[in-house]
């Protein structure tokens, strides 16, 4: 199964680097002698090091770039004897350690999404509501977001504005982490009580080309042939990565109202995570599916919010339960043609690996299958860099 590969990325940092060179007066890790760059995971070996020495003294001269990893001291590099610090690299929480050289230990990065309004139309608010709140430029060498946009599903312009929110809320579900999350959606990305909210269907009137690698079907709805693409929603973002980052996870919840009755049927809607440069081994850019290749859909094996029952001929035993569908227009109430609730994935991670200092372009793109009715929804929250190689891209349920 694809999910299954293993994406390693090559190495960087040599041991021989790292057994040399140690940290120079201009960097205080306090009171340790010893940098760690990923906190004491087990996954260590990735940087070529467990642990470096610190009280080995570092020789490097204000122009030099003894540890390969594009700084020099005079560019900010505290530490030139250790390739995954630099002012290029994310603060790495809990370890003890100024990896980003601003001087301050373990600071990371203040919440940037609170205060943004709901039908705000600033892309660059949406990477902020899912937690991305550093940007950068071209000429910059640090890492952050390069440039934002929203666009229909094939990455042209059109998209509908009421197709995304900076949201509070969804009912009763929150943000993952600080105040706001982004949603995307095939008809209004609203949740009850607030502007544009409806229970019935809300069409964009919009139609689009499939992202790359698309129509693709599902391998759990074999022979069933899937329509036109429309409401086509999505956030297109170019990023710098830091250089010591090498994955990055995020979450997502996928709601629709195609279960029950349009399992397996060309009217589906689709959420998939676009991510360029593609991962070798993948048979397209999407790196959101499910354990067996579905892309996120009706037809997922990773709906866990509904009713249990069977439907379209399968099984869902839905163990979270329809709690969490209240308030967001899937739950049945009030609709004057919809009464029966719907379904949700629940929170889930998507997690994929990176190139240090390497740059990525993500879309994350919705769009509707044969009409432009029966909506679907998916929040988007969390946005996160890790040290640690991720060996195998995959979406995975969350524990609430």
């Amino acid at each position: 199964m694809l999910h299954q590969r293993s994406f390693s990325i090559i190495g960087l940092f040599t041991l021989a680097l790292f057994a040399a060179c140690a940290a120079d007066d201009g960097y205080k890790p306090g009171s340790k002698n010893k940098y760690d760059p990923d906190a004491g995971d087990a996954n260590d070996s990735e940087f070529g090091v467990g642990e470096v020495d610190l009280t080995k003294p570092c020789t490097a001269g204000p122009h030099d770039d003894l540890d390969g990893d594009g700084w020099t001291i005079a560019q900010g590099d505290c530490n030139d004897c250790v390739a995954s610090v630099n002012p290029g690299a994310f603060d790495v929480p809990g370890n003890n350690y100024d990896d980003d050289c601003d001087g301050i230990i373990d600071n990371g990065l203040a919440d940037c999404d609170m205060g943004l309004a709901i039908n705000d139309n600033d892309p660059m608010n949406g990477a902020r509501a899912m937690d991305l709140c550093r940007t950068t430029t071209a000429t910059d060498k640090n890492w952050g977001v390069l440039s934002a946009k929203y666009v229909k599903v094939d990455g042209t312009p059109g998209m509908a504005d009421i197709g995304r929110g900076l949201l509070p809320s969804f009912g009763v579900n929150s943000p993952k982490r600080g105040s706001a999350m982004l949603a995307l959606s095939t008809g209004a990305a609203r949740g009850s009580g607030q502007p544009g909210f409806s229970t019935d269907d809300v069409e964009h009137g919009t139609k689009s080309n499939p992202p790359e690698g698309y129509p693709k079907e599902s391998p759990a709805c074999p022979g069933v042939q899937t329509g036109d693409c429309n409401d086509p929603a999505a956030l297109e973002l170019e990023i710098r990565v830091p250089t010591n980052a090498r994955s990055f996870s995020f979450n997502l919840n996928f709601f629709t109202r195609e279960f029950p009755v349009y399992i397996c049927s060309q009217y589906n809607d689709f959420f998939v995570t676009m991510m360029w440069p593609q991962h070798p081994g993948l048979p397209d850019p999407n790196i959101s599916f499910d354990a067996d290749n579905n892309p996120i859909s009706v037809n997922n094996s990773l709906l866990q919010v509904c009713e249990p029952q069977n439907a379209g001929g399968k099984n869902f035993p839905c163990p979270q339960g329809p709690a969490s569908l209240a308030g967001t227009g899937f739950d049945g109430a009030g609709g004057i043609f919809d009464t029966q609730k719907h379904a949700a994935t629940g929170w889930l991670l998507t997690s994929a690996p990176v190139t240090p200092g390497s740059i990525i372009k993500l879309r994350f793109a919705i769009w509707d299958s044969g009409d432009g009715v029966l909506d679907s929804t998916v929040l988007l929250d969390n946005f996160m860099w890790d040290t640690e190689t991720v060996e195998a891209i995959e979406t995975v349920p969350i524990i609430k």
